[in-house]
């Protein structure tokens, strides 16, 4: 029988279709760095072998999937290529695997992972689901009736993808490395909207996504006016967000979501539309309420007074958001950025824009720049950062005590790279 081997299986995605394989009866393992990362815990939960990378992991009988961050030089490529082994990159392979199911992609520059764990959560409390989500949780069933996952646009590897369904949330320039500016992020889901075989829900408070040409009809939804899906009294309460949705003008329904903030409302805006269009029932569709959020997007812990949140965001607009949604859960409280910039290419490309969105916050404190495998360029430093926000400091592992000066204040870790670390040691001393 052959055996599904993962290349890099502790990727968030590569974690999420692993499981979705496991789940669905396939025999899966996978090898990765001998390095912990928070994906691989429902894979060992699952008895998913996990090995260190050795050209000794592969031999006949496996059918290899690869990594996008490991290039065809890796050992375990070549020994796969020479053995003449079946090969696919990670989104080769997941553009044939939802070809078996309703396939709903979830896209846009910023909200894609919230978005598709949104989906996910409402269709799984009807219907038999499949479901990939970018924070490396994935789930299969042998009788889904969709598949729902994250699609990615960078390095365009989403038009591997011919999906039935696309939700869209935005268009912004991020990826410096490889797009060259927002009309070249543009052009790249004009091509994925070429793909897209059934219909396309996008956000009409989108400039770029008005401009989509499709050859399926396209919803649009947001919270202005001539949106086909529009959410309107948007009020905030003790436990969330509500708000009325009009469809084309005509009142529809009255919903509830547990999280805060106008991108909160459209990401959910989005998943009823779809629904909707699914022709699924108002009642079904308001089970959103129990939806408890993604990894890593505004996951909170309270420690003594504090308010702890563990977020993504690493984007000048995502920085923003995350601000406003803490402002609006905790109004009255003290809002602490503690930010740790993503690649070298992203910080000196929204330099500016990073320091005019951390300013929102009531104090900064900065880390190291987090830089990637794939630049070489480290001339800039956190220092520059430093300069355009009045007041910042920097943050060292080694002396995150002076966090406890903001004794009942909401703490915000933000960062795509290891920002994690510095909250599990401040997490540590506090509990001394």
């Amino acid at each position: 029988m052959a055996i599904y081997h993962f290349i890099g299986i502790k990727g968030t995605g590569m974690s999420a279709l692993a499981q979705i394989l496991h789940d669905s009866g396939e025999t899966v393992q996978g090898s990765d760095v001998d390095k912990y990362f928070f994906t691989q815990k429902p894979l060992e939960e699952k008895d998913i072998s996990i090995y260190p990378f050795s050209r000794e992991n592969i031999h006949k009988d496996l059918i290899i999937i690869a990594g996008n961050a490991f290039k065809d030089d890796h050992q375990e490529i070549l020994e796969a290529k020479k053995l003449g082994l079946p090969y696919y990159r990670y989104h080769e392979f997941l553009g044939e695997w939802m070809k078996q199911y309703t396939s709903i992609a979830v896209t846009g520059a910023h909200g894609k992972t919230s978005t598709t764990g949104l989906l996910s959560h409402v269709l799984n409390e009807t219907f038999p689901i499949s479901y990939l989500i970018g924070d490396g949780t994935g789930a299969g069933n042998e009788d889904s009736q969709y598949f729902v996952f994250e699609a990615c646009e960078y390095r365009r590897h989403f038009l591997a993808y011919k999906p039935d369904y696309a939700i869209m949330t935005n268009i912004d320039f991020d990826h410096p490395d490889y797009f060259k500016d927002a009309n070249d992020v543009f052009s790249a889901f004009q091509e994925m909207a070429d793909n897209v075989q059934k219909g396309i829900v996008a956000c009409g408070d989108d400039e770029y996504l008005q401009e989509i040409q499709a050859k399926v009809p396209v919803v649009y939804y947001g919270i202005e006016e001539n949106n086909d899906f529009q959410a309107k009294n948007i009020v905030e309460t003790k436990n969330g967000t509500s708000f009325d949705v009009f469809v084309r003008h005509n009142f529809y329904d009255t919903f509830e979501i547990s999280s805060y903030g106008n991108h909160s409302v459209l990401n959910a805006l989005s998943v009823i539309a779809i629904c909707h269009y699914e022709n699924m029932n108002a009642n079904d569709i308001k089970k959103m309420i129990s939806f408890q959020g993604v990894k890593r997007r505004f996951s909170e812990t309270k420690v003594n007074n504090q308010i702890l949140i563990d977020d993504y965001a690493h984007h000048p607009k995502e920085i923003e958001v995350t601000i406003e949604a803490a402002r609006k859960k905790y109004p009255g409280k003290e809002v602490i950025a503690i930010f740790q910039p993503h690649t070298f290419s992203r910080t000196k490309t929204f330099l500016k824009e990073f320091g005019e969105s951390l300013s929102l916050a009531d104090h900064v404190y900065l880390c190291d720049i987090f830089g990637s495998a794939r630049e070489a360029d480290a001339s800039l430093t956190v220092e520059d950062l430093q300069n355009l926000i009045n007041g910042s400091e920097l943050l060292l592992i080694e002396n995150t005590e002076i966090l406890l000066a903001h004794k009942e204040a909401v703490l915000i870790f933000m960062g795509a790279g290891d920002i994690q670390k510095y909250q599990r040691e401040y997490e540590k001393l506090i509990k001394k």
